[in-house]
């Protein structure tokens, strides 16, 4: 409604930069593996934003293995310049960190986590071994006692799984601004100690790599983010936390927020990114993750699920007559728990993510139909890249195809949104179609190309000597 947008302050023209017509932009990325970043001429729309500052998490899958640099020139408008040849690289969140006088719930967890997998193995164990030492004659005693009991056995079953149930209904919560049922069990005062561990592990990881607040590419970003949050800052959790940024000179197309609002934006993102558009929205879902309390949800789920397998557990190792064969059951286990449960999960999350980010960008006034350009971008960088494309039940995160058409089906409300908060007009063409004209354009042109070097070589080719009649 008008009443919950923050009209942006704008001072100049606003033009849309996503990848405007000229297809030998598209040639020159096919050609040279590279990305053409096209000249933002007017980056005004960002001119006047809130100085504020941000922080959450996006990740893509893909590695690319050449980007250009996404500079900014002394108006302050992006453009394309070649870069040298990086390799990609996945960060992993196991570090060294301070010690804390008392460790946070959710840290206390993930430490006996281990403890309590290895109680469950041996009180497994124990029970088989100790079934195995029994005569046979005490066994069919117990067998028989088993069977007169029955009743009293699936009772006591029933009533802890009554438990499990009460337990997690007890523990639901809606989400923020999307209202969907979800369990959270450790509170957010918890989870602010564990985040800010976690952001003295990235700061001493990087901290020789940080951009200073001089650097063109961090005002870019820090105009960005304080567009968004300004133009949102009726949102109670965006304008509750303070955010901060942290652009890091790495390679990697990523970044991400943590729960306490520190963000953290790769170079490898702003070189993979075509304009201020795709930033926006790229930030917009990195600070809904905040918003909605990703971090905090997920663990819930994964802390939840744990527990239950533990019980799963200790019955693989009682039940499976060899410890090689209760190997192989409990590595089962984990796998069913992963990709039944917590990868598809995470999909959903990330799905979400990208819905709430893209009416906070909406909000801000941005060009929300560039959001799928930069996943379809993607898609072809990988493609050009031969890179394998594996299936989506493997991942944590939706498939760059289909985020793209999750976004395509969410752009016309988001749109209705931009409208009802009294944003300019879009002018120009819409970037998905001419994304999509240029690659069709490209297409017949390597076909084009292919023929005619299949012609050459067929006129190359000596012509055999016939002898005369």
């Amino acid at each position: 409604t008008r009443d919950t947008c923050q009209r942006p302050d704008l001072s100049g023209s606003a033009r849309n930069s996503a990848l405007t017509g000229n297809p030998d932009c598209y040639k020159t990325f096919i050609s040279k593996r590279q990305r053409c970043l096209l000249n933002v001429s007017n980056t005004e729309v960002y001119k006047n934003a809130h100085h504020s500052l941000g922080r959450f998490s996006f990740c893509s899958w893909t590695q690319w293995k050449k980007t250009p640099s996404f500079q900014i020139s002394s108006a302050g408008q992006p453009h394309s310049q070649p870069r040298s040849a990086w390799d990609t690289q996945i960060f992993r969140y196991f570090h060294t960190s301070p010690s804390f006088q008392a460790a946070p719930v959710p840290l206390f967890w993930i430490i006996i986590k281990p403890a309590q997998k290895l109680l469950a193995i041996i009180l497994g164990r124990s029970i088989r071994n100790w079934w195995k030492a029994l005569p046979p004659n005490k066994r069919e005693l117990l067998k028989q006692s088993a069977r007169k009991n029955k009743w009293k056995i699936l009772l006591g079953v029933s009533s802890l799984g009554v438990l499990f149930v009460m337990f997690y209904f007890t523990h639901l919560e809606e989400t923020p601004m999307t209202g969907r049922p979800r369990l959270l069990v450790f509170g957010k005062e918890h989870f602010r100690e564990l985040s800010q561990m976690e952001y003295d592990m990235w700061m001493e990881e990087f901290q020789s790599k940080m951009l200073p607040e001089t650097d063109t590419r961090y005002q870019v970003v820090e105009t960005v983010l304080g567009h968004l949050s300004e133009s949102n800052k009726d949102i109670p959790q965006i304008s509750a936390l303070q955010w901060v940024i942290h652009v890091v000179d790495e390679p990697d197309i990523n970044a991400f927020v943590l729960p306490n609002g520190q963000v953290f934006v790769f170079t490898g993102l702003l070189d993979a990114v075509s304009d201020v558009h795709q930033l926006s929205f790229i930030l917009g879902h990195e600070i809904a993750h905040a918003v909605l309390e990703h971090a905090a949800e997920k663990a819930s789920l994964v802390h939840f699920l744990d527990f239950l397998s533990l019980i799963f557990l200790t019955l693989i190792w009682a039940i499976c007559p060899r410890d090689s064969l209760a190997v192989v059951g409990q590595w089962i286990q984990s796998k069913l728990k992963e990709f039944v449960f917590a990868r598809p999960y995470s999909r959903i999350l990330e799905a979400e993510a990208d819905k709430v980010g893209l009416q906070l960008a909406a909000k801000a006034c941005v060009d929300v139909r560039a959001s799928s350009v930069f996943w379809q971008q993607m898609e072809l960088a990988r493609n050009i890249q031969g890179e394998p494309k594996l299936p989506e039940w493997l991942s944590t995160h939706p498939s760059h195809e289909n985020r793209a058409e999750h976004l395509d089906r969410l752009i016309p409300e988001a749109l209705k949104i931009r409208e009802s908060c009294n944003c300019p007009s879009l002018s120009g063409p819409d970037p998905r179609l001419v994304f999509k004209r240029n690659i069709q354009y490209l297409l017949e042109l390597s076909k084009d190309q292919e023929t005619s070097n299949s012609t050459k070589q067929e006129l190359s080719k000596p012509k055999p000597d016939f002898p005369p009649k």
